[in-house]
């Protein structure tokens, strides 16, 4: 338990002590939000809003052309005069779509109305009382009861108003002028208008609704009738558009069948989120815990990954708790050789000073210069090993130069051995992937091994295949018994501590062709010991 608590305050010191949100806590953050954007957006996006008022629009031109065509029949089988209608009809009957055909017989009129660019105007202006004239009270007279019929359906409030603008069916508006009213005094000059105007409520909305701004605004519509290519007067009719609270009460069941969608593909979200990316990397976190408690056990696949990245990251993860685990181990078993080989000299040295301390006043010059002579031998020895430990470490934290060299090139760096000869059978020019001296420190301790095992010859050979070099390193001596074959890199390892042999020579050496990307093994042979050294080749 103090491992995992020392962890995780070596932890805290490198990525600080800064509050930041658990990742449990993003992910719902995160899909409340996913939940939240459809019904912020149902109250709020003035495009849904916008097309309810166009369709309010669109349903009162339909409503209004239906009134006109009567009216404008009314008033040719009316016989009114041609000097008491109104101004002549601009082209193309002043309300048809913009990019009509004019040769076509149709002349569409599209909704105009914008509640989000146009203004919302005051509410409409109380009309002013004046004259009608007998033969449009008339008309008017004889379509009231159709308006009303109509609007009971529909619930648009009709007008009908002549050529000057006054009412002349529309109940208590009746000889009422509304020639004033901006929509009305452009359908009077024969081109269609509409306009959005404040509503006066019947009663208090509720609440809930004034988060819409379509419930407060009432849709204008002034259609111009024309008779013989002059306005005979003009339908007016206005409707409050439908809300999107009753809209969507309307829908009810739809909306519902959405909102279970959104929840149920947010709770998908959630749990595919869940199971790919939090479970995994809790797993993680914990499997991390375990191992730097020193669980062995716990260097194992997770048993589940969940995606891609996971997988390598948790693989990553444990080839690095491998490695710290198997240098670890190395370490504690270096250190244990390393205590092992250095506590017998010192313990030599200890015991023949302190003979020589209390008994060298009695021991003759032979007797006295043989401890001496251990001493020095012991702290001899003593010297050797930490200069083959510091050669070790060195080799081990080598980083590649870059440099190359050939065989040939190694070997010139080396002193003459009178012991052996040593030849070049082959490759003896190919460039390798390291450094003169470094080649020369492999060789040298091949070489010197050779030597102390009897042979009186090393033959080198050197082939290039796929980028990479294998170098034999072959010699006639005794050879490497079975038996300590599977040994001979381990360090410390030597069959010659009696003649000061160390055990650090091929561990210096594979310690120096990993730095380089390069491996070293004992290959077989009918005679003597072979090596085989593999490297990039330059």
């Amino acid at each position: 338990m103090r491992l995992t608590t020392s962890s995780k305050s070596i932890g805290s010191k490198w990525i600080g002590r800064k509050w930041r949100p658990r990742l449990a806590t993003v992910v719902v953050a995160i899909l409340i939000l996913v939940m939240s954007l459809p019904l912020v957006g149902l109250f709020f996006f003035r495009l849904y809003e916008n097309q309810l008022i166009r369709q309010t629009e669109a349903e009162l031109i339909a409503q209004g052309a239906a009134i006109a065509a009567i009216y404008a029949q009314e008033v040719r089988d009316a016989g009114i005069s041609p000097e008491k209608l109104g101004v002549a009809m601009p082209p193309a009957n002043g309300y048809a779509s913009r990019g009509a055909n004019l040769d076509s017989p149709y002349r569409p009129i599209e909704p105009q109305l914008d509640l989000a660019s146009d203004y919302v105007l005051a509410t409409r202006p109380a009309g002013i009382p004046t004259t009608v004239d007998p033969a449009f009270a008339t008309i008017g007279a004889r379509l009231a009861g159709i308006l009303d019929a109509t609007q009971k359906t529909t619930l648009a409030g009709f007008r009908l108003l002549d050529p000057r603008g006054v009412v002349i069916a529309g109940r208590d508006e009746i000889g009422q002028s509304l020639a004033g009213v901006e929509e009305v005094r452009a359908a009077l000059a024969g081109r269609y208008a509409s306009a959005l105007r404040l509503r006066i409520p019947n009663q208090p909305a509720p609440p809930l609704y004034s988060v819409s701004r379509g419930t407060k605004v009432r849709v204008f519509v002034a259609l111009p009738v024309a008779v013989d290519g002059k306005v005979a007067g003009l339908v007016y009719v206005s409707r409050t558009p439908n809300n999107i609270i009753k809209h969507l009460y309307g829908e009810r069941g739809k909306v519902t069948a959405a909102a279970i969608a959104i929840l149920g593909g947010t709770l998908l979200i959630g749990l595919v989120f869940l199971r790919t990316v939090s479970r995994p990397i809790y797993a993680l976190i914990d499997r991390t815990q375990r191992i730097a408690a020193g669980e062995r056990d716990a260097i194992r696949p997770l048993d589940h990954h969940g995606t891609r990245e996971m997988a390598e990251l948790s693989a990553a993860f444990l080839d690095m708790a491998e490695k710290l685990q198997a240098r670890s181990d190395a370490i504690q078993t270096f250190a244990t050789h390393v205590s092992h080989e250095l506590k017998s000299p010192l313990t030599a040295i200890q015991g023949a000073a302190e003979l020589l301390r209390d008994s060298g006043s009695a021991m003759g010059d032979d007797e006295r210069r043989r401890f001496s002579d251990n001493i020095v031998t012991d702290a001899g020895r003593l010297n050797l090993l930490v200069r083959r430990l510091l050669d070790l470490a060195r080799a081990e934290n080598l980083a590649p130069s870059g440099e190359s060299t050939s065989v040939g090139a190694a070997l010139a760096l080396l002193p003459v051995d009178t012991r052996l000869a040593v030849e070049v059978k082959a490759g003896g020019d190919l460039a390798l992937r390291i450094s003169a001296e470094n080649a020369a420190i492999v060789l040298a301790n091949l070489i010197d091994n050779s030597a102390r095992h009897g042979a009186t010859l090393v033959s080198i050979t050197a082939a290039s295949a796929g980028g990479k070099a294998t170098v034999l390193v072959s010699d006639d001596g005794a050879g490497i018994s079975p038996s300590n074959q599977a040994r001979i890199f381990e360090p410390f390892f030597t069959t010659r501590r009696d003649t000061g042999g160390t055990g650090m020579g091929l561990g210096i050496v594979l310690a120096l062709l990993k730095a380089h990307d390069g491996t070293i093994r004992l290959v077989d042979s009918e005679r003597g010991t072979r090596f085989e050294i593999t490297l990039p080749v330059a």
